[in-house]
């Protein structure tokens, strides 16, 4: 994604030239903005999780994947429309913690890449039950 800034030597300094933002950055500020709403358990589906799990834990593999969980995106010169999987904890109210997540996202998003953004689908994979486990943690073994 590029934004032309301006041209010829009139211009502002903090305008001549261009500024490419990768789709990976849109990506992982998505993915930690939706993370920051309360209810929010994980984004990704449970495979996915437990993927990026095994993957993380694998000397050299990039730590800024687990950002990207969960999270895709199109992003244009202008606009952008992001794709969103969550888990939600129990008992917290799904169409508020979507409304949440859609609020913070586009604020995130609008704020720092300058991008309008065009809709934030949201599916919910799974709910976060009280007595499970979270993915990628042992079980304790009574020796």
């Amino acid at each position: 994604m590029t934004e032309n800034t301006g041209g010829g030597h009139g211009g502002a300094p903090g305008s001549r030239g261009r500024t490419t933002v990768a789709d990976v950055v849109v990506e992982k500020i998505a993915g930690m903005a939706a993370r920051d709403v309360r209810g929010v358990h994980a984004l990704g589906s449970g495979f996915a999780r437990s993927m990026g799990s095994v993957r993380e834990r694998m000397p050299g593999a990039g730590g800024g994947r687990s950002a990207m969980r969960g999270v895709s995106v199109e992003v244009g010169e202008k606009e952008a429309a992001i794709d969103l999987e969550i888990v939600v904890d129990y008992g917290v109210s799904i169409t508020d913690v979507a409304g949440d997540v859609r609020e913070n996202v586009i604020s995130a998003v609008e704020r720092m890449v300058g991008r309008d953004v065009v809709e934030v689908n949201i599916m919910v994979s799974d709910v976060k039950l009280p007595d499970e486990e979270d993915e990628g943690e042992e079980r304790q073994r009574i020796r």
